[in-house]
């Protein structure tokens, strides 16, 4: 029987996800059967939005796949001044907010961006804004994938290829390609559940004609009340993401093998053809992947003095007091959950994979069914926190699953043999090696709160307005001094995202994850007497 202490860890957060995922989702079931479930493949326009969701999903993912796997193949192989830093910068998209993302693109390919500007470009009303902000976030990710995939490489076999007389790009397709493929799959299944269930890059960025099916449930329910309509739309949605979901699922399970210790070595480049490679590699990520931010800065520090005012002013503070508290109270709350969650999933799968219903589920469509479910709490603070804390959470659980399964289970079971308490063990073996999985997994979700987009819009009152919420607000005024004034609020926001990037590869570091000397026997004695 289990104990009553790991049945509160488990029914904790089991209670979070049923009041604030799996009851709305229920409650948006029922709103979407007041009309047909057909109606969104029959009317044409819905059948558009839907299909152009979907296609624009695809064509990032192959765009991804043709850009990424070169680059990843070079950081893989090659060994050069500056890999490690490009290899870390390769997690600040991950907490770079969406709207951030949006202006960058604005600002480097917009109407007046720094590049489109002086070549004449006009990119404005069409779909590759949108494909380019969807590159951004998703690119580093199949990089990220499949250079750890390519370090996974047999160095026998790629040897035994090449002494065959196989020449390199036949070990690639003979060799590598069938090895990294798990991997590829895997990542591209996240880059289509990220594209398709996007809301704040399509919201900005792909305009009328290209707004996807996330932006159209946002539309049917903020602008035309059109709850039944919008809840067979987003059932839909959620029938597709579950499906591609299951796919990762099943992907991921080829990829639990254990590390080869026979990996190719990393060289340095030879020749000039190998040199290209990396520039090549270098300017391809420079241009996705950096160039945006970049074009931010430099747009903001052109707009003059008399734009970066707005820092100062009064909506801007408030914002900003707004973003942090909200932040603060979501990290703690994501905090406590995503340690119970994850103790709870020590020794069970199904709260493993629980932990994945946030990741499945869009932010449009958890505010949309708290809505509907909680018309009471529509415009309260608690709601509100709770939201982005059930967005957030997941981050700090999958953290801390991983640090569990690398702990070593002996530190634990040597205090216990010594007397000490399940509780003190936690407190001063188990919780002390945690501490750079819990940082790197409350820095993801402090990452999470602060760009928090689709949520504030459905559930905050104006005097809750978030930093994300009031850059939305200016980008929808007429005129340049509105336009600067957003991109100043967007570099507020980057340097907010930065400092959480900070901690998360900090805690990443060696030192981060270095474990904690095991304890000494005058420690072990004062767990045994506690």
């Amino acid at each position: 029987m289990k104990s009553p202490a790991r049945l509160a860890l488990t029914a904790v957060p089991l209670a979070f996800l049923l009041a604030l995922l799996v009851a709305p989702a229920l409650r948006l079931l029922a709103e979407g059967g007041h009309v047909s479930w057909w109606e969104p493949v029959q009317d044409s326009y819905l059948r558009w939005r839907l299909a152009w969701s979907t296609a624009q999903a695809a064509l990032t993912c192959l765009a991804a796949l043709a850009l990424g796997l070169p680059v990843a193949w070079v950081l893989a192989r090659f060994e050069f001044a500056g890999r490690a830093l490009v290899i870390h910068a390769l997690m600040l998209p991950f907490v770079v907010p969406t709207l951030v993302a949006a202006m960058g693109v604005l600002a480097l390919l917009g109407p007046h961006g720094v590049i489109s500007a002086p070549l004449g470009l006009d990119l404005q009303g069409g779909p590759w804004l949108l494909i380019y902000g969807n590159l951004f976030f998703n690119l580093c990710l199949v990089v990220r994938s499949a250079t750890e995939a390519l370090g996974q490489v047999s160095a026998s076999r790629v040897a035994a290829a090449r002494t065959l007389g196989a020449t390199p790009w036949r070990v690639f397709w003979r060799v590598e390609w069938p090895a990294i493929t798990p991997w590829l799959m895997s990542a591209l299944c996240l880059v289509f559940l990220y594209c398709f269930s996007g809301f704040g890059l399509a919201l900005v960025l792909g305009g009328q004609e290209y707004a996807t099916a996330e932006v159209e449930i946002y539309s049917l329910v903020a602008h035309e009340l059109q709850l039944a309509q919008a809840g067979a739309l987003a059932l839909w949605v959620l029938g597709i993401t579950a499906l591609v979901a299951l796919a990762y699922a099943l992907v991921e399970r080829r990829l639990a093998t254990p590390s080869r210790a026979d990996v190719v070595a990393r060289r340095a480049p030879q020749g000039w053809r190998q040199w290209a490679s990396v520039v090549v590699a270098l300017a391809v990520l420079a241009l996705f992947c950096a160039a945006p931010l970049v074009a931010i800065v430099w747009r903001a520090a052109a707009a003059g003095f008399s734009a970066w005012a707005v820092l100062w002013a009064e909506p801007t503070l408030l914002a900003l007091w707004n973003s942090l508290r909200f932040t603060v109270l979501a990290v703690a709350l994501a905090t406590g959950l995503g340690l119970a969650h994850a103790l709870a999933a020590r020794r069970s799968l199904v709260m493993r994979t629980l932990v994945f219903l946030p990741f499945v589920v869009s932010p449009v469509m958890v505010a949309f069914g708290l809505l509907l479910l909680y018309p009471q709490w529509t415009a309260s603070f608690e709601l509100l926190v709770c939201a982005y804390a059930l967005l957030a959470y997941p981050f700090v659980a999958k953290s801390l699953a991983a640090g569990l399964d690398a702990m070593p289970r002996h530190l634990a079971q040597a205090a216990r043999s010594l007397g000490a308490t399940p509780w003190h063990v936690f407190w001063r073996v188990t919780l002390p090696l945690l501490q750079p999985a819990l940082r790197r997994g409350m820095a993801f979700a402090a990452a999470t709160a602060v760009g928090e987009f689709a949520v504030t819009l459905f559930l905050s009152r104006p005097e809750w307005a978030t930093l994300t919420t009031l850059v939305y607000d200016y980008l929808g005024r007429p005129g340049s001094a509105n336009r600067d004034a957003a991109l100043v609020l967007a570099c507020l926001l980057m340097v907010l995202a930065l400092l959480a990037f900070a901690v998360i590869e900090w805690s990443a570091s060696p030192a981060g994850w270095r474990a904690p000397k095991p304890p000494s026997r005058h420690t072990a004695k004062e767990l045994g007497h506690a």
